[in-house]
């Protein structure tokens, strides 16, 4: 039985990529030198907004991350408005059933606090654990979870919308179920994750309930 779920935020709960990679394009192209492709932008995924500016932006990463920060704010009401559909029913029947929930995302701080005040849900999760500039740490921010809340790995389960979920999901020991609510993406995720996938909110819920 699961005593704690985790979830990622992009792709997850909300449809934000196509935000980022629209709010990095305006930010950081001038940087570049040149109009940035999205699979330059999609390409410094796994770290947060300071790896992937420094990345994209050299030198003048700083000024990068703060124009990133302003473009994600105001494209945020009008790009995702809100949680996938199902998603805030969902987390409000597991925190009902006293389950604690967190949030593990690869976003930096500041973007993923605009995206919590976006959509209403700041005061859902136990604990927010953002992403680094210098690798991927889902994996340390999961074994630090276990250790802080004295689990062992089946009493954990992550949701995530990614291959490198599972993966990160798997070097710890813990369940990931896949999140596979957007068109494209569930053949692939079957493929690494199979009978853990999820093309709808409602499914993956259901599971959630038997197993906590």
């Amino acid at each position: 039985m699961f005593r704690m779920i985790g979830f990622d935020l992009d792709g997850t709960i909300a449809d934000t990529l196509p935000l980022c990679i629209q709010a990095f394009g305006l930010a950081l192209s001038p940087y570049a030198g040149h109009t940035l492709s999205e699979a330059e932008i999609t390409a410094t995924f796994g770290l947060d907004e300071v790896g992937i500016a420094k990345i994209l932006a050299g030198d003048q990463w700083e000024a990068g991350v703060a124009d990133y920060c302003r473009e994600y704010e105001r494209l945020h009401p009008q790009v995702v408005p809100d949680l996938f559909p199902g998603i805030r029913e969902l987390l409000h029947t597991l925190k009902d059933r006293g389950i604690p929930l967190v949030l593990v995302t690869g976003k930096g701080t500041p973007t993923c606090t605009i995206s919590l005040k976006q959509f209403g849900i700041a005061d859902v999760f136990d604990e927010v654990l953002c992403g680094s500039d210098v690798a991927p740490n889902k994996v340390d921010h999961l074994r630090y979870l276990l250790d802080k809340y004295q689990l062992t790995p089946e009493e954990f389960c992550y949701i995530g919308d990614t291959a490198t979920d599972v993966d990160s999901c798997d070097q710890v020991g813990v369940t990931c179920l896949s999140a596979a609510w957007q068109d494209g993406v569930t053949q692939a995720l079957e493929q690494r994750n199979p009978g853990n996938v999820f093309d709808r909110v409602e499914a993956c819920g259901a599971y959630l309930l038997r197993s906590i």
